[in-house]
């Protein structure tokens, strides 16, 4: 049996070669793996091993020895403990870089590819108050109130009115909210007890129309002084509705199911080319419009329709690919597993006068089959399933059907590498790899690929 060379407690000096999920540095001592946050890949760092696992080790950075020159500061004062940007200390161009290579070893270390051909991923030009969507959590402690963020896997929250991805009215909002809890003596809800009202602020902000909607987790059945509330909140430009999320449940689950609308109206209208879309607090839209839009014209430019076609689109939530490839496609039909995603879907396809798009509630795995032994054939299909990838019974299924395309928008690497792997030991090759960077300062990248079937099979 190996002994462990490290122990916990003890200073290492180490070597950094890559980045993890979670934006950790990765190095190695002994070839015993160890993780480090907030430090760069080519950095040789002086470590203090905090925790000491089976396989791998845990190491908090004393010192830099030897910085990379991609390290830069980062502009948010708690970016070192926030749980949200864990790439903030990375330049920019390098995060893209990094953002390819993630896709590109998925692929061929999981799919088992032979160096396939990753476009370099498409980042922004200003990466900076992107966030269409923001939920700050809310919570007493000994110095008082905050409102903000968690800690990295944890519960604590960290106070910030300021971050630096999400848009510049949420400033405000904060603002005016903060000074509505303290003024009215109004409580904050502790996780521990159960006991305390706020819970949550959550803000959907249209990026193309300005709109603004607030909604207030509250662990009750009303707000006090809330015309007051309403009153400071009214001077914010572009406010269209004030929303109570009632969550009286003792749960880490962010909204309840009921809302009270207490003024104004339950969405926000914005737009992706020239869709347009109602989005309320619980649609399920991509929180950064700017890329989005470039990922859904890739997947469109993917799908090369000509008019003829007839799509499928699988996961499509409130309809967003489904509604953008219908304006080229002879008929699109979406399948949803989230029935108020399907009425939002149906609503949009309404408002923007799509008749060729139809929508299903169920789940891919049983809709899609049923629908096969009925006689559908697409002759494009287009997945954007949730991190855990597509469910076996769609894979096989895209198989038995055989579309002449197969275009899938993933934000999980692995599992669209898991899944790639399948569709192309049978009838399928990849044509097109395209990263897009939707999560800028994390991890996380959306990737687009065209599959295509080969002739003959």
């Amino acid at each position: 049996m190996s002994i462990c060379p490290v122990e916990k407690n003890k200073d290492y000096f180490i070597e950094i070669n890559d980045i993890g999920n979670d934006g950790e540095g990765i190095g190695k001592i002994d070839e015993f793996t160890v993780f480090v946050k907030n430090v760069l890949p080519g950095e040789k760092v002086k470590v203090k091993i905090i925790k000491v696992k089976k396989h791998f080790a845990y190491g908090k950075a004393l010192e830099i020895l030897t910085p990379s020159k991609s390290r830069i500061e980062p502009l948010c004062q708690v970016a070192k403990r926030c749980g949200g940007c864990t790439l903030q200390h990375l330049k920019y161009s390098a995060q893209i870089d990094f953002k390819t290579k993630k896709v590109y070893d998925a692929l061929t270390r999981i799919g088992k590819f032979n160096n396939p051909d990753v476009k370099k991923c498409i980042g922004m030009e200003n990466p900076y108050n992107y966030r269409n969507k923001a939920q700050y959590p809310v919570g007493e402690y000994k110095d008082g109130l905050r409102i903000g963020f968690y800690v990295g896997h944890s519960h604590e929250i960290i106070d910030n009115n300021n971050c630096i991805i999400q848009h510049r009215a949420n400033r405000k909002i904060i603002e005016i909210i903060r000074n509505f809890i303290q003024t009215e003596n109004i409580s904050a809800y502790n996780e521990e007890t159960g006991n305390g009202l706020i819970r949550h602020v959550m803000t959907r902000i249209g990026f193309y129309t300005d709109e603004i909607l607030v909604c207030i987790v509250i662990n009750g059945k009303s707000l006090p002084k809330a015309k007051k509330l309403i009153e400071n909140l009214g001077q914010i430009e572009g406010l269209k509705g004030i929303v109570l999320n009632i969550n009286t449940k003792k749960t880490n689950v962010i909204l309840g199911k009921k809302n009270i609308v207490i003024w104004g109206r339950d969405y926000v209208t914005d737009y992706i080319g020239d869709v347009k879309f109602n989005i309320s607090i619980h649609s399920f839209y991509q929180v950064n419009p700017v890329q989005t839009k470039v990922l859904y014209e890739t997947a469109l430019n993917y799908a090369g329709l000509n008019g003829n076609e007839n799509v499928l689109d699988l996961y499509c939530g409130i309809g967003t690919i489904s509604l953008f490839l219908a304006q080229k496609a002879k008929m699109v039909i979406g399948v949803e597993i989230v029935p108020q995603a399907i009425e939002d879907a149906k609503k949009n396809a309404q408002i923007n006068n799509i008749q060729n798009a139809e929508f299903i509630c169920g789940a891919s795995e049983e809709v899609v089959p049923e629908i096969y032994k009925k006689g559908f054939k697409a002759d494009v299909i287009v997945v954007d399933p949730p991190r855990k990838g597509c469910d076996i019974e769609v894979i096989n299924t895209i198989l038995k059907m055989k579309p002449k395309k197969v275009v899938y928008v993933s934000c999980d690497p692995a599992t669209l590498s898991r899944d790639l792997k399948i569709l192309c030991e049978d009838s399928y090759t990849i044509s097109k790899i395209q990263p897009v960077d939707q999560f800028c300062f994390s991890t996380h990248v959306e990737t687009v690929v065209l599959m295509s079937r080969v002739e003959g099979k």
